[in-house]
């Protein structure tokens, strides 16, 4: 299935682009271009593939859902992680190898969170900053994103007919 944004080609019944992560939809009626099919909903598992596939993306954009799964996949391996060094007495190695391996996508997807709600990625600094940049961002993260496409790509929470 070829993806209607990014043009690459897919694996049937694939449900995101690999490539841009976009969600796909399967042919069916006829449709204007660019009209919303129906909306999609990214689980935990499609979150955490969408975050590994798109690694090094910053373009494009990412649902809440997309983000908040990826910030528990985040917490939840961080703090096991933090146990079994714990257990094992290896002082946080494991727990910082997966933070540095998380660190990218971590960004990439927190990038792609602002520019769903048309902010630049560069808020993204704002974590530097004093709390209010924490306030700020979460603000944002939290926000429903604009509808319809915008100066970033497609409407993340739609699906769009080719």
């Amino acid at each position: 299935m070829q993806c209607p944004n990014c043009g690459r080609d897919n694996p049937e019944g694939a449900q995101f682009c690999s490539a841009c992560g976009v969600p796909l939809s399967s042919p069916g009626p006829f449709r204007p271009q660019g009209a919303a099919t129906e909306l999609t909903m990214v689980s935990f598992p499609d979150a955490i593939k969408l975050g590994f596939n798109r690694y090094f993306d910053f373009r494009g954009r990412s649902t809440r859902a997309e983000f908040w799964w990826w910030a528990l996949f985040e917490l939840i391996a961080g703090i096991a992680l933090s146990i079994a060094d714990a257990i094992a007495g290896t002082s946080g190695i494991l727990g910082g190898l997966f933070e540095l391996a998380v660190l990218i996508p971590g960004l990439a997807v927190g990038v792609r969170r602002l520019h769903d709600t048309n902010r630049t990625g560069w808020w993204l600094v704002l974590v530097f900053a004093v709390i209010i940049g924490w306030i700020v961002l979460l603000v944002w993260f939290i926000k429903q994103d604009d509808a319809g496409p915008n100066k970033y790509g497609p409407d993340s929470r739609h699906a769009f007919a080719q």
